[in-house]
């Protein structure tokens, strides 16, 4: 995905508005407080009373039996496919989906199996081009073990996937023996932009998993959900990957928190980012797409600089972005960003570009 990465030192001036990623954001002092009177216990024996909560919880959440606590996102993506997959087995995805081209190429080398990229719109793709992804069974062709759907779709602007076309492409999938499996680095994004409650967006999913570490502003954990013998298995990845966090509970509790607080004040980022989209339309070259949820994404070719270019510019100005590509940029709102900065944001970028 091509992302630049941020980097802090002492010629450049402090940050006045962060909009790099929501994995900026920064547990609030409610969150701390919380955090800090955490109940603990070491979580390898279930001993961890709050962690425990929080897992209930997400199972609860989400329709299914039950959940396992991980430090991250690509954590739960790499044991899921490791429990749903073995060595030489096929996973469809879309061509831009974050387990293909941000993980570090972790699918061949923890499990061993391939991916096959399928295309579409938007990072998303339909019924007819997974049918035509889907091979009859031979001995010559690797096992075809798992879909995987990317929730929202990052490179596809932060695009909701439809109920409908979930639960079409989940019922092709168990048609022919496949599983499935969500990446839901931002499905709370994505229910709460869609108006629909988790258990429904998730119902056709044999495995998914919630990033706590974006728009719900945790600094640490993602949970991975599933059946009683799905985390049952995936427990034996999380020890051949690291092990227990043993106290975890003060992690859990920071988790806890953003159900109980942060899950309905997305749509604050959602508005935000529309009010950055509009802003950035304004200005002389960028041509911004239309954002769903809290990420947006603009063309700077018209402007006569490549994505780099600008986002070196707007960091000298105190803005900080990240870029998708030569003339693609991306800009995403979340819990530390107010509406004051989106506005001066915009007039930083106008600023960049009005400049050259």
């Amino acid at each position: 995905m091509d992302y630049t990465p941020l980097r802090m030192d002492a010629s450049q001036p402090p940050l006045r508005v962060n909009l790099y990623s929501d994995t900026q954001t920064r547990p609030t002092p409610a969150m701390k407080a919380a955090m800090l009177a955490a109940e603990v216990g070491d979580e390898q024996f279930g001993w961890d009373p709050t962690t425990n909560l929080l897992q209930e919880r997400m199972a609860a959440l989400m329709g299914k039996e039950a959940a396992l606590f991980l430090p991250s996102g690509t954590m739960c993506n790499q044991i899921a496919i490791a429990t749903h997959c073995r060595p030489g087995d096929e996973i469809l995805a879309h061509e831009t989906a974050h387990i293909l081209t941000s993980e570090g190429g972790a699918v061949g080398a923890i499990t061993g199996a391939q991916i096959t990229g399928l295309r579409g719109a938007r990072g998303q793709f339909d019924a007819d081009t997974l049918r035509a992804a889907i091979r009859p069974k031979s001995r010559y062709a690797p096992p075809q073990t798992l879909l995987e759907i990317e929730q929202t779709a990052n490179s596809g602007g932060g695009a909701v996937w439809k109920v409908e076309t979930i639960n079409q492409l989940c019922a092709i999938a168990h048609e022919n023996g496949m599983s499935t499996h969500m990446d839901g680095a931002r499905l709370m994004n994505a229910c709460v932009a869609a108006g629909v409650a988790p258990k429904d967006m998730v119902a056709g999913m044999d495995s998914l998993w919630l990033d706590f570490t974006k728009g719900l502003g945790t600094g640490v954990g993602a949970v991975l959900v599933g059946s009683h013998e799905f985390i049952g298995a995936a427990w034996r990845w999380k020890q051949r990957l690291g092990g227990s966090m043993r106290q975890s509970g003060m992690l859990a509790a920071g988790c806890i928190h953003a159900l109980d607080h942060h899950i309905d004040r997305l749509a604050d980022d959602h508005a935000n980012a529309k009010r950055l989209a509009r802003g950035l339309a304004q200005v002389p070259g960028i041509i911004p797409e239309e954002p769903e949820t809290n990420l947006v994404f603009f063309n700077t070719e018209g402007t006569g600089m490549t994505a780099a270019q600008l986002s070196d510019r707007a960091r000298a100005q105190g803005v900080a972005v990240s870029t998708n590509g030569r003339y693609r940029v991306r800009a995403c709102t979340h819990l530390d960003i107010t509406s004051a900065m989106i506005d001066d944001a915009v007039q930083a970028i106008g600023a960049v570009v009005n400049a050259t």
